[in-house]
């Protein structure tokens, strides 16, 4: 990582130093020059949840892994640190590289499609967080929908042709009663899962228009021990972790009788990429089918370190939303007739993953709040 004198940022493109200066690398040299056939993937997003499990399976794929991430006074890597190679150190296993971008730069994305000249282009990144969006809906819609249009529309004007991903969302939907499939209307109820309908709609009409080959994912919610810890199912893990530990003893939350279809975020990159092998474009629902309110969450994660969630989670009312959405429950019958996709972890699976992974934080944890390093109020 970086030693106390000099800060080394993860990408390709810069290397800077505590002195000001400020060394430069090349752009990527066309393969067709290069003599490379592997296949080159371009993922914004990359340092998020779903970016980082993605680039794990294309690189077990024998892909060359491109990322692009915005610039940050920290680092915003940490998703990606096991499987990250320094190129300065060794630049022949270097498989995955950093560029910065951002989907509010429409050079900046131009500038990378067209020097890297991938053959997917998986667009991933977003502001998620649906509460969140009802905050900052502005910057939640330039960077939902018009980056998406923004990179659709550098990836028209590639000099070859590349196959394109755009990561939608169940919270499109919104108030239609579940299950929901393709052909659902949207309803979306927040300005997250507004801006997520109006760059679904974008792709299909760059397909129709332009005879892209560009699909839209539409993932029902998908977790892991890598999700955010401001998102309600890490939240609830981190402290279920913490209040085993006797470092935390309540949990606020808001509305527990919301219904949600809980899948493994793993499980679900897996999808992504098949939509991108077949024949023609399209658009899939992924989803397990099954559907858990969060208080069934709750049951299961306390229930597995032997605690009553009842005696520990609080009501908070500044949780709940202006517009709430009641139930989602995907039917994904094309992805597994049509991908031959199918989820291989269950809800119970995925909670105890969640469970032991913040049991393990929470423990580290104790011990620097038993040497007085952290204060056990500290919470996430």
């Amino acid at each position: 990582m970086a030693s106390s004198n000099q800060t080394t940022d993860f990408t390709d493109g810069s290397k800077d130093f505590s002195n000001g200066t400020q060394e430069v690398a090349p752009l990527p040299i066309p393969r067709s020059i290069a003599g490379d056939q592997r296949k080159v993937a371009l993922i914004t997003g990359i340092t998020g949840q779903d970016g980082s499990y993605l680039t794990e399976f294309l690189l077990s794929k024998g892909y060359e892994v491109h990322g692009l991430i915005r610039r940050s006074s920290n680092f915003n890597t940490a998703r990606l640190d096991h499987i990250y190679v320094d190129p300065h150190n060794s630049p022949m296993e270097s498989n995955m590289k950093l560029h910065y971008a951002d989907l509010s730069d429409a050079s900046s994305l131009r500038q990378w499609v067209n020097s890297i000249l991938p053959d997917e282009v998986y667009n991933l990144a977003a502001q998620s967080h649906v509460a969140v969006s009802f905050e900052i809906p502005d910057y939640t819609t330039d960077v939902v929908s018009n980056g998406a249009l923004r990179l659709l529309e550098a990836v028209r004007l590639a000099p070859k042709p590349i196959r394109y991903y755009q990561a939608g969302s169940s919270d499109m939907f919104g108030s239609t009663p579940p299950p929901q499939s393709e052909t659902s209307p949207f309803h979306p109820r927040s300005p997250y899962a507004a801006a997520k309908v109006a760059a679904h709609w974008n792709t299909v009409n760059y397909r129709e228009a332009y005879g892209m080959f560009a699909c839209n994912g539409i993932l029902f919610n998908h977790e892991s021990p890598r999700r955010g810890e401001n998102f309600v199912t890490r939240k609830i893990t981190r402290a279920v972790g913490r209040i085993k530990l006797g470092l935390q003893t309540k949990l606020f939350l808001g509305n527990l009788r919301a219904a949600r279809d809980w899948g493994f975020a793993g499980d679900y990159v897996e999808a992504m990429w098949l939509m991108l092998q077949q024949d023609k474009p399209g658009d899939y629902v992924v989803a397990t089918e099954e559907s858990h309110t969060v208080e069934e969450f709750l049951e299961e994660a306390f229930s597995y370190v032997g605690l009553d969630w009842k005696d520990h989670v609080v009501i908070d009312e500044r949780y709940f939303r202006p517009a709430e959405v009641d139930s989602l429950r995907g039917d994904s019958t094309k992805a597994r007739s049509v991908l031959k996709w199918k989820p291989a972890n269950r809800f119970r699976q995925l909670v105890a993953m969640m469970v032991e992974h913040d049991l393990l934080i929470a423990k580290r944890e104790k011990v620097l709040v038993d040497n007085g390093e952290i204060s056990s109020h500290q919470q996430p």
